[in-house]
């Protein structure tokens, strides 16, 4: 066994990011993920810059560990190679428009007739009921959620997410379904169908935010790097640069004010506790301020971390990856062997007893698609597993 999902055979009808993540995840596990594309490939393949030897980085750092087969389902001959690849399939995942698989009858209700175990797990922007027709781009939900009207400075335009933070949230839930489902097929032997939509991964990633709305009738609103509930929580200016300063509790405030020279802040009874702290942070931001620009971020992140603040600078992805080096989190490993040798971010679970498997890289475009077609049309029902 390679990994806890050895055996297992995911079929891919996803594409672009929070499917093919997904199955990433899933193949990073030990699943045999066969990735099914359309004469024209994943759109990812061709979005660049940035490359690396002519292959988009976006479809490299969501695909590896797949095979690749073209069909195009405008051909009697491939539809049918894909109905019996979801005939086979433990798993099968697709982001098509909901109702998108029924004209091929790869639905789930088509599946589930001759694939009574199957797992089928549909990801869309808004859902299968009134959002259906709704196309599913993760800036459509940032913008719709309510996430860019958390995102800037509190008198500019709201902004997106750096990345398509919930794309990738969903393709994470699509997996916690998918492994649920699972456990209830080992238990009784029936599949199910599993539905992930982004603007409900939106929502419930909001945590906080959408708490505030549905438990407390407020709507929060932007506050730049700030957090409307913990104080100090966010970058503050030192001689050099900004450092990110955490005390999220009264004790690590305590500590904080005793590394800063100024224990006498901390008994001051604006500043007792984190709801006076929060409500008094006018008050309380300059006399921060004014201790940390004596040093530079360095230095103070030596103080404050020897004194067990939460502490760090504001990295680009460079330093991020160099500070996980550091922490011996062995960011970077190698997927493939040889030419094909592919440098990519380490699976974010490690297993005691089941490591995650980097065997394949990322496919080329149908690399595999002689052996999956000879393989569908030739084994014997009794052999499928």
């Amino acid at each position: 066994m390679t990994g806890p999902l050895d055996g297992l055979l995911v079929a891919d009808f996803s594409r672009v990011l929070a499917g093919p993540y997904a199955t990433m995840l899933l193949a990073d596990l030990g699943a045999d993920v066969v990735k099914v594309e359309g004469p024209g490939g994943d759109e990812t393949r061709s979005w660049t810059p940035p490359q690396r030897e002519g292959i988009s980085t976006y479809y490299l750092g969501i695909n590896r560990g797949k095979r690749s087969v073209v069909l195009d389902l405008r051909e009697a001959d491939d539809v049918a190679a894909a109905r019996e690849l979801a005939r086979r399939a433990d798993v099968l995942i697709q982001n098509l428009r909901p109702g998108g698989m029924a004209k091929f009858g790869l639905d789930f209700e088509s599946v589930r007739r001759d694939n009574p175990g199957v797992v089928y797990a549909s990801i869309s922007g808004f859902g299968s009921g009134a959002g259906a027709e709704m196309p599913g781009y993760d800036l459509l939900v940032q913008a719709m959620s309510g996430l860019m009207s958390l995102t800037g400075s509190p008198d500019g335009p709201g902004y997106r997410a750096g990345i398509s933070v919930f794309d990738v949230m969903a393709g994470n839930h699509a997996v916690i379904g998918i492994l649920g489902a699972l456990r209830h097929r080992d238990a009784t032997g029936e599949g199910q169908h599993v539905e992930v939509n982004l603007m409900s991964s939106a929502l419930t990633g909001l945590v906080n935010h959408s708490s505030a709305w549905a438990a407390g009738g407020v709507v929060p609103y932007r506050m730049g790097n700030a957090h409307p509930s913990v104080f100090p929580y966010e970058p503050f200016p030192t001689a050099d640069h900004d450092l990110i300063v955490i005390a999220a509790n009264d004790r690590q405030f305590q500590r904080l004010c005793g590394a800063l020279g100024i224990p006498e802040v901390a008994e001051d009874e604006r500043f007792l506790h984190n709801g006076d702290r929060t409500t008094n942070r006018d008050a309380l931001r300059p006399l921060l301020e004014e201790q940390l620009a004596r040093r530079t971020a360095q230095e103070w992140f030596d103080v404050l971390t020897a004194a067990g603040i939460p502490c760090g600078p504001i990295n680009t992805i460079d330093g991020g990856f160099a500070a996980a080096e550091r922490f011996g989190l062995e960011p970077i490993i190698e997927v493939g062997e040889g030419d094909r040798a592919l440098p990519t971010t380490r699976h974010p679970i490690r297993f005691s007893a089941t490591p995650v498997d980097y065997t394949l890289p990322p496919p080329e475009l149908d690399e595999h698609g002689a052996e999956v077609r000879a393989w569908l049309s030739t084994a014997p029902p009794e052999e499928d597993a």
